[in-house]
């Protein structure tokens, strides 16, 4: 049975993600809708679907960011819904807007949630108004760069200078020293005008080896619950390649705190779907700090859904489509420990290179416990035009320990033969006692990495 408003989902997206809303929307009863570029014209969620669209040339520009384009496919294929995804118009404000003045439903919040959560400094100044916790830093967007050098001199270096708009690690540069500062504030600000058109900055304070904690949440416009946490500190370039949940270094006080005030902020700007709100957390006090909200769903929600026995994509097509919260808080419990990491078609021993390709043989995992998100299948043509992510693979098991040996057993029945992937790097990294013991921050991986090169290549990276 189609769920409330939706007979015909849209879905404005490509890849791994495409695929699983897809699978989503048929849980649910309703049909689907796959718009692809030329370049994605065999892809595997056009293969899926029970409609799909060409839209435009390979680039993104002119296919999956042409919001004229998906308002059109929308229109003629009779879909009365659109999913976002995550990434390429997942959290623009405008998209979302369009999407309802074409009378089509927008599954996510609304354009105004979008905007009011995707300017970091308007979304500070609305957590410190729900007393959630904020990194000590500027009040709002500073344009006058002397004003900036002040502030940061008297909040303590080092500083991070983010831009206020936008995200992906763009516009971002830290700080050390006042002479750092002058150098690197308007190249963070020219930086964020030429990605997001946006050069408007703020400043935070710098947490020596904080770790990255976010909180699942889904609201229906009025009643919000969360999902727990997951830990997503393992990055490089302030992009995360490893996620797990729970985070085992939380204390219970901690986690309930964390939670409640995710809760309080989802409430306070009435969101609407699934989001994530995403905090520092300082080892040392024990002490968290927003930092932003993801207004969509994201790449690490399975994690989630497996220690929680959820499908969050199904619920938020649900709210979309009218229906209030289907499950309460008391009802929410979590279970056991999960892991998912990214696999993409780089070369981790080379600098991470991109290698688009054809796959080759494909054996996925399987058993207890373990969960492939993909958009593979032999022959595949993997582009060269878009992100290199080619799925994630996700473990479940009773505690921490049993996962890592989970997932040590998933990654080696992995085959994906025709091209390079990142699965070295996680094969390597399991061997790392400071992982083994989650003593781990946001900027453990990258001298990591360094230092490991040699490892990477045995287990099947580069070797060059």
């Amino acid at each position: 049975m189609a769920q409330g408003n939706i007979k015909k989902l849209l879905i404005a997206n490509r890849g791994e993600i495409a695929v699983r809303i897809i699978r989503a929307a048929r849980d649910l009863g309703i049909a689907t809708v796959q718009v692809h570029s030329e370049a994605d014209k065999d892809s595997r969620a056009v293969r899926m679907a029970d409609e799909a669209v060409n839209i435009g040339p390979p680039q993104a520009a002119k296919s999956y960011l042409d919001v004229q384009a998906i308002l059109k496919a929308a229109k003629e294929s009779g879909a009365d819904a659109v999913h976002p995804g995550y990434g390429f118009l997942a959290e623009n404000a405008a998209f979302a807007d369009a999407v309802v003045e074409a009378g089509l439903i927008f599954v996510g919040p609304s354009g105004d949630t979008i905007r009011l959560m995707g300017d970091k400094a308007a979304a500070r100044a609305e957590a410190q108004k729900a007393n959630v916790p904020t990194v000590p830093g500027s009040d709002g967007v500073i344009e006058d760069m002397e004003a900036a050098a002040h502030l940061a001199a008297h909040i303590g270096f080092p500083v991070m200078i983010k831009a206020a708009a936008g995200g992906g690690g763009r516009g971002i540069r830290i700080a050390h020293d006042a002479g750092e500062f002058h150098t690197l504030a308007p190249q963070a600000s020219s930086e964020a005008k030429a990605a997001f058109g946006d050069g408007g900055i703020y400043i935070e304070k710098v947490i020596e080896r904080a770790r990255h904690i976010e909180v699942q949440v889904l609201g229906d416009g009025e009643d919000v619950v969360h999902f727990f946490e997951r830990e997503c500190s393992l990055q490089r370039r302030r992009q995360k390649v490893w996620e797990e949940a729970p985070s085992i270094v939380l204390s219970e006080d901690v986690r309930t705190q964390l939670c409640r005030s995710a809760v309080a902020l989802a409430k306070a700007v009435k969101y609407k779907g699934a989001g994530t709100i995403e905090y520092l957390y300082d080892d040392v006090t024990g002490e968290f700090y927003f930092i932003e909200m993801n207004t969509r769903i994201q790449v690490e929600h399975p994690v989630t859904e497996m220690i929680c026995g959820a499908d969050l994509v199904a619920e938020m097509i649900a709210i979309a489509g009218g229906a209030k919260l289907r499950v309460g808080q008391d009802a929410i419990r979590r279970t056991g420990h999960a892991i998912e990491v990214r696999l993409n078609a780089e070369d981790p021993a080379n600098n991470f290179m991109p290698f688009p390709g054809i796959v080759g043989e494909l054996l996925a995992p399987d058993g207890p416990g373990v969960r492939f998100d993909h958009m593979l299948y032999p022959g595949y043509a993997v582009p060269p035009f878009y992100d290199s992510l080619l799925g994630k693979l996700i473990v479940w098991a009773e505690d921490r320990d049993k996962a890592l040996m989970r997932l040590k057993r998933a990654l080696g029945e992995l085959r994906i033969d025709g091209l390079p992937t990142t699965a070295p790097l996680f094969q390597a990294l399991l061997e790392s006692d400071d992982l083994r013991a989650s003593a781990v921050h946001t900027r453990w991986l990258e001298p990591w990495l360094e230092d490991n090169l040699d490892l990477i290549r045995q287990k099947g990276g580069s070797a060059t």
